[in-house]
């Protein structure tokens, strides 16, 4: 239990930091696209500061399912992106990442654009931890063939 609880803690620092990173390069994209007259006020940029730490904990904490080996993949992941997308979803639209005054359309294309994005680091990351193991599997077989 420990091990899980101090696991959790590492991946939210993770995917907080990576949270923040995006948030900071986005913003600075809009600064550049409005010619670096773009503000915000009513304490909106801590709103959304916070914003970005409670997804990298929505990311990060459930991150730790992925070291219950008695659980299929499959559902590993939906639990994982699952409990994340929800919870971006609702900060996206509190904080407003996602703009109810856009219209319908503009909104679902800007939740479909961040959920894309969610997934491509998730996916990212599944590539990392494969090589990660093949690296693994095949110094295992030169030690193997080693010792033979």
């Amino acid at each position: 239990m420990k091990a899980i609880v101090k696991e959790a803690a590492k991946y939210a620092g993770i995917s907080t930091g990576i949270a923040l990173g995006i948030f900071c390069f986005v913003g600075m994209l809009f600064d550049l696209y409005y010619g670096g007259n773009f503000s915000l006020s009513g304490y909106q940029f801590t709103k959304m500061v916070i914003g970005c730490v409670l997804v990298g904990w929505g990311f990060g904490v459930p991150a730790a399912v992925y070291r219950k080996e008695n659980l299929p993949m499959p559902i590993k992941i939906v639990i994982h992106m699952g409990t994340g997308c929800v919870i971006y979803t609702l900060v996206a639209c509190k904080v407003g990442w996602v703009d109810p005054a856009a219209g319908i359309w503009q909104e679902i294309g800007m939740i479909a654009a961040q959920l894309a994005a969610a997934f491509l680091i998730c996916f990212l990351f599944l590539l990392h931890y494969r090589r990660e193991a093949k690296k693994m599997n095949e110094r295992i077989q030169e030690m193997k063939k080693g010792k033979d």
